[in-house]
């Protein structure tokens, strides 16, 4: 009964360590230990499989040595070691067994003659990871009851095998990510990072911003960033995420307003084949891609009611389940919300849940417009120019003073976003040196530089909101031949991203013309 007792208690310990990817040598050594209690044996060994070749990777018993360590069988030489593989369970051999093949340890152990020994495959899945070879001095036979425990540690030591191969494979996987994100963003004009451009801001306003956002960047509270539309939210939370110990994980974004609202929950919490129609494989969403890092909820004033619920569970209990299945899954995520919607307004008229904005109004941060700064738009424009520059391979430029101070005097509505626009028209108009103030006439007064149109009748009709955003899409789609991406096209002129006008259009039944 004792004994067990103890095998059970090794078992347990045993899967305790294999659910740990980073222990596979001591889940080797530990099962090799464990086995000692209730297998005897005079040598125990792990071998993993590569290719065709078995490489000795822990050893354990009397007859153990550092001859053994990288010890390597050809599968070739060993017709009965790649049976047991085949077969998927342990086979117990003794002396007549070797006589056609030798012995596994021939030329690196002299063990005596009349041996005993088991082979114990490792096995995950329909993949063959290695095998265990247990050898004893004794001219007696492994029991069946022996080769039934033998199986059942070799099960444990395989599952530790394969959390940690899938280990490797990951690390592999992020590192090339990160050095992909770190050349994109060089790539895109922006070779320092975000927390860098924000420091250089010469607006005390900006500089408290700095102070407070790097002050929350350590923990793991929820973060609202508030702020007109292209104040810059989305900078100010890869920042934060930048000087968080999350750091070295994933920064995951997504912006609600762009998704239509009968994906959002898929796009957040991932599905699994056959959820809907049209789901032909399981996708894992951004909350599972984000784990162990950051999932920035961009507009999230615009998340259905539906996706709130489920998001207030998240923040509450780190679980969700995916669209159509019904497990739960566990996930590390801190969350950044932005948005330029009063939430406070919206969750008294029923549009966002009090108890989610509580949940996500902790450490509210809220970005001043362009027009409160206005210091800081001389070094934005040069930092904007050069990243320009980086990306194209044209200019360089430079502004004129007066340029610099015509910049100043703008209201900029559109903020950081109108002023980038605005630079990149007057650099398609002049290919390299000085701008003048004379390429920014009108711009900074008003978000949309677009022709005005044929003058309607007066009317004293108000239409409604709707009615004028759609005139207004319509009038930027005629004025770029219905082209909404790239330079000059009408998400640009917008002061848009060409998702959320995308998305705005779907609304509001706005068409591109043929």
């Amino acid at each position: 009964m004792t004994a067990l007792v103890d095998y059970t208690a090794d078992l347990r310990e045993l899967a305790g360590l294999a659910g740990r990817p980073d222990a596979l040598r001591e889940v080797c050594d530990r099962a090799l230990h464990a086995l000692a209690g209730v297998l005897p044996y005079d040598l125990a060994a792990v071998f993993e499989l590569s290719g065709d070749e078995l490489i000795a990777r822990a050893a354990r018993g009397p007859f153990a040595t550092p001859a053994i360590d990288d010890h390597r069988l050809q599968l070739d030489r060993f017709p009965t070691l790649r049976r047991a593989l085949e077969l998927r369970r342990p086979i117990a051999l003794d002396e007549h067994d070797h006589a056609h093949e030798g012995d596994p340890f021939d030329g690196v152990l002299d063990l005596p003659p009349g041996h005993a020994c088991m082979v114990v495959p490792l096995y995950a899945a329909d993949r063959s990871l290695g095998i265990i070879t247990l050898d004893r001095g004794l001219c007696r036979p492994y029991s069946d009851e022996a080769v039934g425990i033998a199986g059942v540690y070799g099960q444990i030591v395989s599952l530790a095998m394969l959390y940690a191969e899938q280990t490797r494979v990951l690390d592999r996987y992020r590192m090339r990510l990160r050095e992909e994100n770190r050349l994109l963003r060089a790539d895109a004009g922006h070779p320092d990072d975000a927390g860098a451009r924000l420091e250089r801001s010469r607006s005390p306003a900006m500089q408290r911003v700095v102070h407070q956002a790097r002050q929350v960047a350590p923990t793991d509270a929820p973060v609202l960033i508030l702020g007109e539309t292209g104040v810059g939210k989305e900078v100010l939370a890869q920042a934060i995420h930048d000087w968080s110990r999350r750091a070295d994980a994933p920064f995951v974004k997504l912006n609600c307003a762009a998704i239509p609202e009968q994906l959002i929950e898929s796009e957040l919490f991932g599905h699994v084949k056959g959820a809907f129609t049209g789901a032909t494989g399981r996708r894992p969403g951004r909350f599972l891609t984000a784990n162990g890092g950051t999932l920035l909820l961009d507009e999230i004033g615009e998340l259905p009611a539906g996706a709130q619920a489920k998001l207030l569970r998240v923040l509450q209990e780190g679980t969700f389940e995916p669209v159509g299945s019904d497990q739960t899954v566990r996930v590390d995520v801190r969350i950044l919300a932005s948005t330029h919607v009063d939430l406070a307004a919206a969750a008294a008229d029923g549009r966002f849940r009090a108890d989610l904005l509580y949940r996500l109004d902790v450490f509210p941060l809220r970005l001043p417009p362009l027009r409160e700064r206005l210091e800081d738009i001389g070094p934005l424009a040069e930092t904007l120019l050069a990243g320009l520059g980086a990306r194209t391979g044209r200019g360089p430029w430079r502004l004129s003073p007066t340029a610099a101070e015509r910049l100043r005097q703008g209201a900029w509505p559109g903020n950081v976003r109108q002023l980038v626009n605005a630079l990149e028209r007057a650099t398609i108009l002049c290919p390299e040196g000085e701008l003048g103030p004379e390429l920014f006439d009108n711009v900074g007064d008003r978000p949309l530089a677009v022709a005005p149109g044929p003058t309607a009748p007066a009317d004293d009709r108000i239409l409604t909101l709707d009615a004028v955003q759609r005139q207004h899409i319509e009038r930027a789609l005629e004025k770029t031949d219905g082209r909404i991406y790239g330079d000059g096209g009408a998400a640009t002129l917008l002061g848009m991203k060409p998702t959320t006008l995308q998305s705005r259009m779907k609304k509001l039944g706005v068409r591109r013309p043929d």
